[in-house]
């Protein structure tokens, strides 16, 4: 499978410091957003930390036989098991930080990362950035949201779309790098079939724009990615912008 990509990333309207950061590592086709938590300490330092450890973990790993710092899950594949580590690591990296120097005392990051492997595209996660898979006319999330607002709606399958707009903190994570010491990572995989675009994005873009205008717009731009990433940005700063920007998108082909 051949890919094209395009990324994107805007401080937006409100803010100042664009904490977000973003990370392509084209000979291991891995993909990274990481946000760093608004509002703290040093968010933009733990997103490059978060995203450049995961990128170090993943050069020193092309030799199998190099040593990890976490064993591996029986239940998951190789491929698995390295961006789970990988991920691991970044958040004791950003927590070993923020617990020495007092200066970064409370900094965070979100993460989103693809990684893909032969006819597979690799998703692993921790926190409210988000990936996304379009294919055909449809577009899916293929992560879950660390959020309160996630889990108040597994408790309350029948939450109304009034209720989730009015949850009253909707926008509060439940996990992120760099918090404890050890973090839980979820991942997931899919099979990618030609034609498919992947977008790895922060809450900055999902929080202005829904999933059908998301879809709408990059499928407007066609096969223009860089049009198709620029106009997402624009799009969500025109609807106010209030947080930092980042989207990377990926489209496949076939080889």
């Amino acid at each position: 499978m051949k890919i094209r990509y395009a990324a994107k990333t805007d401080p937006g309207m409100k803010r100042t410091q664009n904490e977000d950061y973003f990370l392509l590592m084209e000979d291991e086709q891995l993909f990274i957003v990481a946000d760093g938590m608004g509002g703290h300490a040093k968010g933009e330092v733990a997103s490059k930390l978060a995203a450049e450890t995961l990128q170090e973990f993943f050069r020193r790993t092309k030799d199998e036989d190099a040593t990890w710092p976490y064993k591996m899950d029986r239940q998951l594949s190789y491929v698995e098991n390295r961006l789970v580590c990988g991920i691991k690591l970044a958040n004791w990296k950003v927590h070993e930080s923020a617990t020495k120097d007092p200066m970064c005392k409370g900094m965070g990051t979100t993460m989103v990362t693809c990684m893909l492997s032969g006819e597979k595209a690799y998703f692993g996660h921790v926190g409210d950035s988000r990936g996304y898979r379009m294919r055909g006319d449809k577009i899916q999330q293929m992560t879950r949201d660390h959020s309160l607002l996630e889990d108040y709606k597994e408790a309350k399958p029948d939450m109304t779309e009034e209720e989730q707009r009015n949850f009253p903190h909707k926008n509060v994570i439940t996990r992120a790098l760099g918090m404890r010491e050890t973090v839980q990572v979820d991942i997931r995989h899919d099979a990618m079939q030609p034609g498919d675009t992947l977008m790895l994005c922060c809450d900055g873009l999902t929080g202005m724009l829904d999933d059908q205008r998301i879809f709408d717009i990059t499928k407007a731009a066609d096969e223009d990615l860089e049009k198709a990433v620029t106009d997402l940005v624009d799009q969500a700063n025109k609807n106010g912008g209030v947080d930092n920007i980042t989207v990377i998108l990926l489209r496949c082909y076939a080889t």
